[in-house]
């Protein structure tokens, strides 16, 4: 594929998930697997888990975040200006819009009923996201993986342990894991 369509493309999905995703970065990265990894197979499922992490984990916006790495992994420095342009353009025109009449919307009770079913669908996407990538830390059977996972989830859960700190200490774990499989030279652990 030229570089100028590959851009534009790349520029077109961008925009196309930035303009249909309601309920922040973890939609947008179903929505990026949807079409990065499954449609378009421009990165595998690994890669995409891997890019969702370190969006995530990085500061800023997940969306924003994830079309940097997407982006610079596709088509390098152009590919990150173009996907970063086509990921922040809708919220911008919407906000900016917002801001106009926002008197309007805050007392409209429709808009209000509008914005209720859509917590539904964000429910929706946020629980495939956690099912699809969850699905492919449970492929590796790897129980450090998967102790990481679940120590996660009761940290968070019962003990409401800030996110930022579990973020730190997997990232601690991995870099760990990662010296720990080079020194010995495993593959799995």
């Amino acid at each position: 594929m030229r570089k100028n369509t590959l851009l534009w493309k790349l520029f077109t999905i961008m925009l196309y998930i930035s303009t249909f995703t309601f309920g922040g970065g973890f939609v947008i990265v179903s929505l990026m697997k949807s079409k990065l990894v499954d449609e378009l197979h421009w990165i595998d499922e690994q890669e995409m888990l891997d890019l969702a992490a370190i969006a995530q984990s990085t500061p800023g916006a997940i969306a924003v975040n994830g079309a940097i790495l997407v982006g610079y992994r596709v088509a390098g420095i152009l590919g990150v200006i173009v996907s970063v342009i086509g990921t922040i353009l809708p919220p911008m025109i919407v906000l900016s819009i917002i801001s106009v009449f926002y008197e309007l919307f805050a007392t409209n009770p429709y808009v209000s009923l509008v914005l209720k079913g859509m917590q539904a669908g964000v429910a929706a996407m946020i629980l495939d996201v956690v099912l699809g990538l969850g699905s492919t830390i449970l492929k590796t059977r790897s129980w450090v993986y998967y102790s990481i996972m679940i120590g996660a989830f009761i940290a968070t859960f019962f003990y409401k342990v800030n996110v930022v700190y579990i973020i730190l200490t997997s990232t601690l774990i991995g870099i760990c894991l990662v010296v720990y499989k080079q020194r010995v030279g495993v593959e799995h652990v």
